[in-house]
């Protein structure tokens, strides 16, 4: 038996997933289980969690995969080395981080010591774990492949051409020009300075007006089919930021030099009132990152001929993004795998570990999202029957519905009635994205419920959309594209005559990041969606993530705690029915 355990380490999002002869069996990110968002580190939990869960021990492990090659692009640095000599600081920083990677055997031993790993080590290039993350999980035969990201090994995007199960690479972007890097810094100038802030900004570009393409053409710069930056307004490549990626959540110090305010204006202070400026830049700033990267990504089109493409890396979170190119590049069919960054890396180093092994092609691995833990009902009543005086003290009340028929019947109602539910159910979700295993669910209907929310859980910035989930066969009468987006990585236009029915998802543009749900990937959830549909007439939900400033919950005793802490109305775990008043 052939067992492949995938990992990204050292890194935000750390993670581990584990292969059976080829075909995932389990995935996990490490802060799902130690509770710090986007944790950067060694993932032994997640390691942990994936061995108990195929009822194997690291001596069975036939191969360890890294989403990182320290030899990758040697001449490329040494090169860019003798050339720019960057600061003396910055190179030593880079040289411990490779050490890092290149000593995972190490660390798997101490992390494990009463288990002996007798298998091999694979370290696979950073991008090409993209890219195979994108193209062996996605349903197509054939299609363009891209990885657009920060930066990995030395470069910062990777494209190709993935046909017949099998990749192959054409192109790289080489460090020190990156989109990512480009929108990572935009963020902070804009005072939203947390590893992860982007989405923030991709929420904030719709109430603003492309007004600052000139001055940001000055710092994101085209050059024939690429992009380039101008790099004196960016100190990563020579200076030593301050990076902190081991042990805790990610840190990442200023990116940007003065030259943006003197190009914009002043930089945002965290936690200032928003101005229409900075909507305007905001705006701005996603306009120029979406030029560049269709810029790129038609000129392997055309070559390709291609209906379908594939993506990953940083920026295949950019959601609006990847929700025009369809629109605005003439592919049919878009792709992006649910754990597009860099945890799903760890996904794409174990295939293309599991591919060398065998030389067998692959394809379609990777049909839906649910791939963490799961708690039978023993062990839900047990967390249930823990809180007992907690939840009793506040006049909750507890049901049971045993047939998944009654119990979707019982939470459309609730939500229909305006309720704030939590839904916890099978295994959690692999990606950032809850899609219907650990989700917070609500009225689409409701006008007042974005506000509600963001009052009684989230407490989160008012401007950030909340996205529809809605049954797959209803999209075209919803949505004005049509496709498969099981994964929440997608920005569709919603139909104008169907906005005002469902305000609480539809953004100022017009638009919802939706998630399509097939019956044959999440049946329970499915069934609920439809539950909700016969009682209103309308195929969706509101969606949104399972936590209140934390990683969505991943146990039962955390859902508890988020709904006994918050304002939350019920609580759905498992076959247990949770309530508060006369919801």
């Amino acid at each position: 038996m052939t067992w492949i355990l995938g990992l990204n380490a050292y890194h935000g999002d750390a993670a581990a997933c584990l292969l059976k002869e080829g075909r995932l069996v389990a995935a996990v990110e490490e802060e799902r289980l130690n509770r710090i968002k986007h944790w950067a580190g060694f993932p032994r939990a997640a390691i942990a969690w994936c061995l108990q869960e195929a009822g194997i021990d690291l001596g069975e492990v036939t191969a360890v995969a890294i989403n990182r090659d320290p030899r990758a692009g040697r001449w490329q640095r040494l090169a860019y080395l003798l050339r720019q000599r960057p600061s003396p600081r910055l190179v030593l920083q880079r040289l411990a981080n490779r050490r890092q990677w290149g000593g995972v055997e190490a660390a798997l031993q101490a992390a494990f010591p009463e288990q002996r790993f007798q298998g091999r080590v694979d370290f696979v290039e950073h991008h090409l774990a993209h890219l195979a993350s994108a193209y062996f999980a996605s349903p197509f035969a054939r299609a363009s492949v891209v990885s657009l990201d920060g930066f990995g090994d030395f470069a910062s995007a990777a494209w190709g051409l993935g046909e017949g199960g099998r990749i192959a690479v054409e192109g790289r972007v080489p460090f020190p020009h990156s989109l990512g890097i480009f929108y990572q810094a935009a963020t902070q100038y804009l005072g939203f300075p947390h590893y992860g802030d982007e989405y923030k900004v991709m929420g904030l570009a719709p109430y603003g007006e492309p007004r600052l393409l000139e001055p940001l053409a000055q710092i994101l710069r085209a050059e024939g089919d690429e992009y380039r930056l101008n790099l004196a307004a960016f100190r990563h490549h020579s200076e030593a930021v301050p990076y902190e990626w081991t042990g805790g959540s990610p840190s990442v110090g200023r990116l940007w030099t003065p030259l943006w305010e003197e190009l914009l204006g002043p930089a945002r202070v965290p936690d200032a009132p928003l101005e229409q400026r900075h909507r305007d830049i905001a705006r701005s700033v996603q306009a120029a990152f979406e030029a560049a990267a269709f810029r790129l990504i038609a000129g392997f089109k055309a070559r390709h001929g291609s209906e379908a493409i594939a993506l990953a890396g940083g920026c295949a979170f950019n959601s609006v993004m990847n929700g025009k190119l369809r629109r605005e590049l003439g592919f049919s069919h878009v792709y992006v795998q649910a754990a597009a960054g860099d945890a799903g890396g760890a996904l794409g180093a174990a295939l293309v570990a599991w591919q060398r092994l065998s030389d067998q092609p692959l394809a379609g691995v990777m049909p839906h999202a649910y791939w963490g833990p799961r708690y039978d009902a023993p062990a839900l009543e047990a967390a249930i029957e823990a809180e007992r005086a907690r939840w009793s003290a506040e006049g909750v009340r507890l049901e049971r519905h045993e047939d998944p028929a009654a119990l979707c019947a019982r939470v459309a109602a609730a939500i229909d009635g305006g309720a704030v539910v939590g839904w916890f159910q099978g295994r959690v979700e692999w990606g950032p994205r809850a899609l219907g295993n650990r989700s917070i669910l609500c009225d689409p209907r409701r006008g007042d419920m974005k506000e509600l929310l963001n009052a009684k859980i989230k407490r989160r910035e008012s401007f950030r959309p909340f996205a529809p989930s809605i049954l797959a066969e209803a999209t075209a009468e919803w949505f004005e594209e049509d496709d498969a987006v099981p994964f929440m990585m997608q920005v569709f236009q919603i139909r104008p005559e169907k906005r005002a029915l469902i305000p609480a998802v539809t953004h100022v543009d017009g638009s919802g990041r939706l998630q399509t749900v097939r019956a044959a990937d999440n049946p329970l959830y499915h069934r609920l969606i439809a539950a909700f549909a016969a009682r209103t007439g309308v195929p969706l939900l509101l969606n949104t993530s399972f936590n209140e400033n934390e990683p969505v919950v991943c146990r039962p005793a955390e859902a508890l705690d988020c709904f006994l802490r918050t304002k939350m109305d019920l609580l759905a775990l498992g076959p247990f029915v949770l309530v508060r008043g006369d919801v």
